[in-house]
């Protein structure tokens, strides 16, 4: 189980915040905090593996709080390091670069519902699952952590379009939940077998997940979903 602690100065807010993450599979709410203050006790004392963080807090705002959790993880080398997950109203672009300059995995602005919350915290559990299974990172590996480089920067296997990869990358961002060969293909008005290898080089390199689908007869459908 990923623990978590829910930080937000609004006493309703976190409890709604403390509700959706209960809801989602393999998380658990180990803390609540209104307050940098709080948050940074709650931190040493439960040891989190994750904070869902508010950047209006009344004592310190949430950078603040976020570099205070670094500087300690500094000094505290037996201390596990903790992802940052900022849950926010702040749009200021400033705020976001701050952000990500003191080391926050993602930032999500208010309002949002449940099921935006439980795609980030799915991206969050893959991120670190897939980070306990590395000891040796390809360059595939790490676009998956830091982002995809920009278009053109991927060499293509043999046989494969850079356009035709953009147009089923594009597909898979959209299209809600998994999608077979066949959904790919009448997407993109490509063949099935096309469709079928682009989509096998982005679970090859990371971008994709795979899962089957058993019908009542006959070898298990792939199912294809975009990661990340």
């Amino acid at each position: 189980m990923t623990k978590v602690l829910v930080v937000d100065d609004d006493f309703m807010v976190a409890k709604l915040h403390s509700r959706y993450v209960s809801q989602a599979e393999g998380f658990t709410v180990v803390g609540v905090a209104h307050s940098g203050a709080q948050a940074l006790r709650a931190a040493e004392r439960q040891r989190p593996d994750l904070v869902l963080l508010d950047v209006y807090l009344p004592d310190m705002d949430g950078i603040a709080v976020l570099r205070e959790l670094r500087a300690a993880e500094s000094v505290d080398r037996d201390r596990p390091p903790v992802d940052v997950l900022f849950i926010t109203a702040a749009r200021d672009a400033s705020v976001v670069r701050s952000a990500l300059r003191a080391g926050a995995l993602h930032y999500l602005i208010k309002p949002f519902n449940q099921a935006a919350l439980h795609e980030q915290l799915r991206h969050v559990a893959s991120l670190r699952s897939r980070l306990d299974r590395l000891d040796e990172a390809r360059q595939e590996d790490v676009d998956q952590i830091f982002g995809p480089r920009p278009p053109g920067s991927r060499e293509l296997p043999k046989g494969l379009a850079p356009h035709t990869a953009e147009l089923v990358e594009r597909i898979l961002r959209e299209h809600p939940g998994d999608l077979s060969a066949s959904e790919c293909a009448e997407a993109g008005s490509l063949s099935r077998v096309s469709a079928r290898r682009y989509l096998e080089y982005f679970a090859e390199t990371g971008r994709a997940e795979v899962t089957l689908r058993y019908g009542g007869t006959g070898r298990p459908e792939r199912r294809y979903r975009r990661i990340g």
